[in-house]
């Protein structure tokens, strides 16, 4: 299985030039046959909360029904992040299209303390998805919440997916953190990061792989778009810049 993390630049607000952005993207890693992508933290909108209300969408949205048409001729499962519609202030979700499936949400469950004014919690839910329910799902934060991974592993995951909005700070800490995830629990690890100026912040990139004994084994640099592919059976990751 090839798995790639997408490392993008969004355009604050516009949600359609970004879903035209994606889909180019995804086609670029399915040039590369891989079978599952993940974009970035909020992706669609840029991570912008003092926005996200007012471009908080459903999940089932029409404007996003042309991944369900990539993942379905590609055979490829396809992870895009933005704010979807709740009461009373929206979730910072993923939304996932895998092939001749009904979309899945994933909404983050535990929020930084500054996200709070103007995002609620999600539901309870594994984050677990893929033909093998082996894949766990995980967004910015809750990687540093203890709970989030070892309830991931308790359910069954082997591989943990870490979408996320790092500053500058925020991606070196998170370059400690998940190689430990990957050691305690024996799990693939993945980040996918965004680059550039959102929300006022300067984010890390570096989006990364690291294997179940937590040693690195693919990078992107801190700056440029790009993807990240690791194939599973390998072990060999390929990087590309955009």
């Amino acid at each position: 299985m090839k798995i790639c993390m997408a490392q993008t630049r969004s355009m604050a607000g516009e949600i359609q030039q970004n879903i035209e952005r994606h889909k180019l993207v995804v086609g670029t890693a399915v040039t590369h046959h891989a079978n599952f992508i993940i974009f970035p933290e909020l992706s669609l909108t840029g991570y912008e909360p003092t926005l996200a209300q007012a471009l908080a969408i459903e999940p089932d949205d029409p404007r996003l029904d042309g991944f369900q048409t990539l993942a379905d001729a590609a055979q490829i499962t396809i992870g895009v992040g933005v704010p979807t519609q709740n009461q009373p202030r929206p979730c910072i979700s993923l939304v996932i299209f895998q092939p001749n499936q009904p979309r899945y949400t994933y909404s983050k469950q535990h929020l930084f303390p500054t996200e709070e004014p103007f995002f609620v919690h999600g539901p309870a839910s594994t984050g677990l998805i893929g033909i093998s329910q082996n894949m766990a799902l995980a967004i910015c934060y809750e990687i540093s919440v203890s709970q989030h991974a070892e309830a991931a592993f308790t359910n069954g995951a082997q591989m943990y997916i870490a979408s996320v909005a790092k500053s500058v700070k925020g991606t070196e800490h998170a370059h400690k953190r998940l190689p430990e995830i990957a050691s305690q629990y024996g799990m693939t690890v993945f980040m996918s990061n965004c680059v550039g100026v959102a929300g006022g912040i300067e984010h890390g990139g570096q989006s990364a792989v690291w294997n179940n004994k937590g040693l690195l084994l693919g990078q992107l640099d801190n700056k440029n778009e790009g993807i990240l592919i690791f194939d599973t059976e390998t072990q060999e990751s390929l990087a590309l810049m955009l």
